[in-house]
């Protein structure tokens, strides 16, 4: 059985770039590794995206409820945990609970002001 290098023919490689088809793959190589992607949208594609039209405000109220919630499930999820595992569901529940405050305080502060 011949070894798959050996098959290759024994031609010269154009290393000068002289040749217009030499020249052309090099330039589209280059182009490929080195030029950023130019596409019709400069903003990447998401799962999901916030609207446009919700307001500060608004999105403070939703982050603030959002927070809630998962601060609960932690809550519920550490109370069928033991050990370093419960230990570590408190201290997210007491993370979530600290942002929820400030954003909370956020609130207070743009209806008031």
């Amino acid at each position: 059985m011949p070894i798959p290098s050996t098959d290759l023919p024994q031609e010269p490689m154009d290393t000068t770039l002289n040749s217009p088809q030499g020249f052309a793959a090099a330039q589209r190589a280059l182009d490929y590794y080195l030029k950023p992607a130019v596409s019709a949208e400069p903003e990447e594609t998401r799962f999901f995206e916030v609207n446009h039209n919700v307001s500060a405000e608004e999105a403070l109220v939703h982050a603030s409820d959002l927070m809630r919630c998962a601060a609960s499930i932690a809550y519920e999820s550490a109370g069928n945990l033991q050990g370093a595992s419960r230990d570590l569901t408190l201290s997210t529940v007491h993370l979530i609970d600290m942002a929820r405050a400030m954003v909370d305080r956020s609130l207070n502060k743009a209806q008031r002001g």
